[in-house]
This record gives structure tokens, sequence and C-alpha cells, in this order.
């Protein structure tokens, strides 16, 4: 079993930068990949970022390469997100997930977050 708790969202300005966390439960957080998500009304989940169980191996969507940043801390069981440049499409309600093998797609995802809401103003 793997808890996930997302924190950090909230309401900035186009351009500004905001940090999401993802704290884990447990004492198994290493043994997973962890991957952010994003979903919007009307559309499905989409992948943001993944990151390798020892932080060897990281992925961007396109949509974000450039301009978000994940890591993971496997000491204080732990992944962040770290998101500069934000635009109005980057709203959405963002969503930390945990994988036992592959982590590119949603379906590859075990574990999921209850969601934490970043909202991007003009």
């Amino acid at each position: 079993q793997v808890q996930l708790v997302e924190s950090g969202g909230g309401l900035v300005q186009a351009g500004g930068s905001l940090r999401l966390s993802c704290a884990a439960s447990g004492r198994t957080f290493s043994m997973y990949h962890m991957g952010w998500f994003r979903q919007v009304p009307g559309k499905e989940r989409e992948f943001v970022a993944a990151i390798s169980r020892t932080s060897g191996s990281r992925y961007y969507a396109d949509s974000v390469k450039g301009r978000f940043t994940i890591s993971r801390d496997n000491a204080k069981n732990s992944v962040y997100l770290q998101m500069h440049n934000l635009n109005l499409e980057d709203t959405a309600i963002y969503y930390c997930a945990a994988a036992k093998n592959y982590y590119y797609t949603v379906d590859d995802y075990d574990y999921w977050g209850q969601g934490t809401q970043v909202t991007v103003s003009s």
C-alpha cells in the first residue's frame, strides 16, 4: 500500500513559478518510479514528467520540457515538480503517481494521489 499526498498547488500569475510536492507513506518509496500527470475538464489525464527510482532517468512531455523539473528525495519519501514560466494552459489538477516498472503512460501507474489544483491567471 502506497499513499500519495500532493501539496503546493494554488493560484499563480502567468510567467510565475510554483513547486509541487508529493509525499509518500511507507518505507518502499524508492522501489517506485514516480510521475506527474495533469488533467483538465473534458480531456484525458496527461503525462507531464517522470523520474526513475534513483533519479537516473527523467522524462518530460514536450509541452513542459525546459520549464518544469522533476526531482525526488528518497530519504524524505518525496517527489517534486518545479514549474517555471507558467502559462494559462498549465492550469489543471496535478497528480503524482507511483509505478513499479514502466512509467511513461497513465496505465503504467499503480498508485495515485488525490491531486492538487494549479490555476494560472493572466
